[in-house]
Parts: C-alpha cells; sequence; structure tokens
C-alpha cells in the first residue's frame, strides 16, 4: 500500500479494502460490475470535517502541514515518505522545500477529494 493510500484509509476508514481483506458477514451479491465502486468527488469541505474528526486534529496544523497531516494519520512525515508521496502524486522532483511540502498539500487534499474516498487506480502500488 502507498503512502497516499495509507492517508486515504485512515481518513475513510476500511471501506476502499479489497473484498478479499474485508472479514465475511454475509454473503456479497453478484453485481454486473466488477472492481471498487467509485464514488463521486466531494468537497474540500467534507475532507477537512472528516479529517477534523480524527483524534488529536485539534492539536496539529493539518490544513496547511503536509507533516502535521501525515502526523495526525500516524504515518512517519520523513522526508524520505514525502518524497515517495509527491512522486505517487506525480511529482518527481519533490526537495522538501516549504513551497514543495504546501504543493504535497494541496495535491494531497485535492486527491483524496476528486476520489470521494476511493484512491484512484495510478495511486496505488
Amino acid at each position: 500500500m502507498g503512502i497516499f493510500s495509507s492517508i486515504k484509509s485512515a481518513i475513510w476508514g476500511e471501506d476502499d479494502k479489497p473484498e478479499d481483506d474485508r472479514p465475511a458477514a454475509t454473503e456479497a451479491k453478484p453485481t454486473a460490475t466488477t472492481g471498487p465502486v467509485e464514488r463521486a468527488a466531494i468537497s474540500h469541505e467534507e475532507v477537512e470535517r472528516r479529517i477534523a474528526n480524527i483524534p488529536g486534529a485539534d492539536d496539529l496544523n493539518w490544513r496547511t502541514s503536509i507533516v502535521d497531516l501525515m502526523k495526525l494519520v500516524k504515518i512517519d512525515p520523513s522526508y524520505e515518505n514525502r518524497k515517495e508521496l509527491a512522486q505517487e502524486m506525480g511529482n518527481a522532483g519533490y526537495s522538501g522545500s516549504a513551497e514543495d511540502n504546501i504543493k504535497l498539500h494541496k495535491d494531497v487534499m485535492d486527491e483524496i477529494a476528486k476520489a470521494g474516498g476511493v484512491v484512484p487506480d495510478d495511486l496505488k502500488s
């Protein structure tokens, strides 16, 4: 699982795990489509509302800091992990500068909103 997937899972919960990773409560009914259910994009306000409900959110500046967002969802915010996350977001030139961290935070929040909580296949590792 990639770092973005870990962030998304911490915010949205377990509902995007593959079927064989979920506990079997009842037998699933077959559907005409295969693969995960896609959700419509959501607003940044909804993303922020969900994140704000994570315990400890009041103690961190996660709304603007990628480091604090990663800390909130219990992911090591080391340079190496931020660089890997930036690469998942399509930014191969990440240097760890303040500008890069601001852009990385924006990119992560945008992707969470666009995906409606579902991690796009191109971001999965």
